[in-house]
């Protein structure tokens, strides 16, 4: 029986079982697509991730039952779909000694929930931790050296993790503040749309600069308000994932904006066959959280603006460059 399930089976999942795998562990990966789940059993091939041949040691499977056999799953599934595949792990029986590592990034839609606080609401018994760092699946599944961040509040377990799932090329490092690994993960992706505009409008590498260094702020707020630490942005879960996603088009979030910035409707870019940018809906649950908790975010409310409301990306530009000067 593999020790380790994940949940949900696109690149990411895939490459952190392949990770795990290479370290010597045996891996069932789940998948609602039969095809998938064929193909990766079978072929030993994954659509997500083409030319990466899978290791053996990787059973995929369309039963969530089969993943519930785990003693720990990583659930590496879409942020908005996190509650539905928390009460099916719950329907299924899942037992509260199986620790539950959440893989994915966003605020929930709504509720303007983070996804650990999601899981606590489905699942309050399961141990519970965060994985989030400056991780392209891409270059994680073809073993080229990376790091990450493991968030848990129990010491203990969050030691066993940095064990089950890190590796030379895959290091993991522990911190306590589950808030601010979180906080750092979801709204980096909005502040990589922000970026991508930026680029795709021509404005400039001083303006991607400028972005990212008052997001940040933008972020230490909204982290500060939530109960989170600040210096806990200053690790691989904060400026480390902002300065990938907002620095590379390899980057489904960054690259959203820039073809926003290159004239691209936001139907276009998310219409069928599109791949999922989680920056986009976590644009309009940041910023009515940041409402909810009177903490003022310019550059994220400006990108849910122009997704959600229309606003002329020009007019918006011009609003955010005319606020009252003010210290640093």
């Amino acid at each position: 029986m593999a020790e380790i399930g994940v949940l949900g089976a696109g690149s990411w999942g895939t490459a952190l079982a392949i990770s795990i795998c290479n370290s010597g562990n045996d891996v069932v990966i789940w998948s609602r697509n039969e095809g998938l789940v064929d193909s990766i059993n079978h072929d030993r091939v994954n659509s997500y991730l083409p030319d990466i041949v899978l290791p053996e040691k990787i059973h995929a499977t369309n039963s969530v039952n089969d993943v519930t056999n785990c003693k720990t799953i990583l659930m590496v599934v879409p942020a908005q779909t996190i509650r539905e595949n928390c009460e099916s792990l719950k329907n299924a029986g899942i037992s509260n000694e199986i620790s539950l590592v959440l893989c994915c990034k966003g605020i929930e839609k709504g509720s303007q929930k983070l996804m650990g606080e999601v899981v606590k609401e489905v699942l309050p018994d399961n141990p519970l931790a965060i994985l989030s760092g400056p991780n392209f699946a891409y270059e994680v599944a073809k073993g080229l050296p990376s790091c990450t961040t493991i968030a848990c509040e129990d010491n203990n377990l969050g030691l066993k993790l940095l064990e089950q799932i890190g590796s030379p090329a895959f290091r993991t490092y522990l911190t306590s503040d589950v808030i601010g690994a979180q906080i750092g993960g979801a709204v980096k992706n909005v502040l990589a749309i922000a970026c991508g505009i930026a680029i795709g409008k021509g404005l400039g590498e001083n303006t991607r600069a400028a972005i990212v260094t008052r997001g940040i702020a933008e972020i230490k707020r909204l982290c500060m308000a939530k109960g989170g630490k600040a210096e806990t942005l200053m690790g691989l879960s904060g400026i480390g994932d902002i300065m990938l996603t907002c620095g590379s088009k390899t980057s489904r979030n960054m690259s959203f904006g820039y073809n926003m910035g290159q004239g691209k409707t936001v139907e276009e870019l998310t219409g069928s066959g599109q791949k999922l940018a989680e920056g986009v809906v976590t644009s309009s649950s940041v910023s009515e959280l940041a409402k909810s908790l009177d903490v003022e975010m310019p550059i994220c409310n400006a990108v849910n603006e122009i997704i959600f409301n229309g606003s002329d990306i020009d007019t918006v530009i011009s609003g955010l460059l005319s606020r009252p000067l003010t210290f640093e």
